[in-house]
């Protein structure tokens, strides 16, 4: 609209280009009705080209002077909007902090950020720890809808990620849509953390098998392979189709059977996995899964934590 204002400044005073004088005695051209029109338009007004003419004075007052008030409201309008839309989302942005000091992080809100959303709500991490940082207007909008804080920005930008808190954060969830987003994001998110000195456990999601070591090597603690994995189950489907049936069961949050973790009881530690009344699919010890079968975890110590089968119902 501004540049639209000043286009028609600009026409008004070429046509009329007889009826100005330029203190260099020449005829004003197009380049000079354009300067004429924009110094004017913005109250700079050197004088160096003045209306001599009555009709030039009098399209200045019906036209020009309008234009310029227009144009005025413009600038001085966008601007006062963008200042105010900045601090507002600064000042919510610095709420929410104090209100979540060590918040759950999740770059994207496709598809697999919001199923990751999914879960860990049914897994009871409140709403209000989770923040989605997105590009995407139309995203943002939906998480919050949902009732989720967002941030805008290219979580590529370690400003960014510090606007999102992730210097605090708990956790970091990476499921953006293309893996080398996937890799500079995690790299930044690591970069932060380690400066902030805190050990934030990051998880990424990748479309291909062959990236994963870039992911671990950025500083992820986790990598999904989402099309390896999706191939796995489309290759089990073929011969044994319940098994992807009893998978799923198990990876839908809220509903059926499902795989959660709990330390070792003190009653527990000595005995063998094997001997308990859930189903152990796995102990986690100093940081590594070990497979129930092993001969490390014969017997259980203290500190182990026990990946087991449970029913949501009970």
């Amino acid at each position: 609209m501004a540049l639209a204002a000043l286009a028609v400044a600009t026409l008004c005073v070429y046509f009329d280009r007889d009826g100005y004088q330029d203190v260099r005695g020449d005829r004003l051209t197009f380049l000079d009705a354009l300067y004429y029109s924009a110094v004017t338009l913005s109250t700079t007004g050197y004088g160096d080209i003045t209306p001599v003419t009555e009709f030039s004075r009098m399209i200045n007052v019906l036209v020009i002077t309008p234009l310029r008030v227009v144009f005025l409201i413009l600038l001085v309008g966008t601007t006062f909007e963008a200042l105010t839309e900045e601090s507002r989302q600064a000042f919510k942005i610095q709420r929410w902090r104090r209100k979540v000091p060590n918040p759950t992080v999740v770059i994207g809100y496709g598809t697999k950020g919001r199923t990751a959303i999914d879960a860990m709500l049914s897994d009871e991490v409140p709403m209000a720890d989770i923040v989605v940082v997105d590009t995407d207007p139309a995203a943002r909008k939906r998480a919050n809808d949902a009732g989720l804080f967002t941030v805008d920005g290219d979580a590529t930008k370690s400003g960014v990620l510090r606007k999102a808190n992730v210097q605090h954060a708990s956790s970091v969830i990476v499921a953006v849509g293309e893996d080398a987003t996937a890799v500079l994001v995690t790299l930044t998110a690591r970069e932060i953390a380690r400066d902030a000195k805190r050990d934030v456990k990051i998880v990424a999601a990748i479309r291909e098998d062959e990236n994963q070591h870039l992911l671990l090597q950025s500083g992820a603690d986790s990598v999904v392979v989402s099309s390896a994995t999706a191939g796995r189950l489309l290759g089990i489907a073929t011969s044994t189709p319940m098994v992807v049936e009893a998978i799923e069961d198990l990876l839908t949050p809220g509903e059926g059977l499902a795989i959660v973790e709990r330390e070792v009881d003190a009653t527990e530690v000595g005995g063998s996995p094997r001997h308990l009344r859930d189903i152990v699919l796995g102990v986690v010890r100093d940081g590594r899964l070990l497979r129930v079968g092993a001969p490390d975890v014969d017997a259980l110590e203290a500190g182990d934590r026990l990946l087991y089968v449970r029913n949501v119902a009970n």
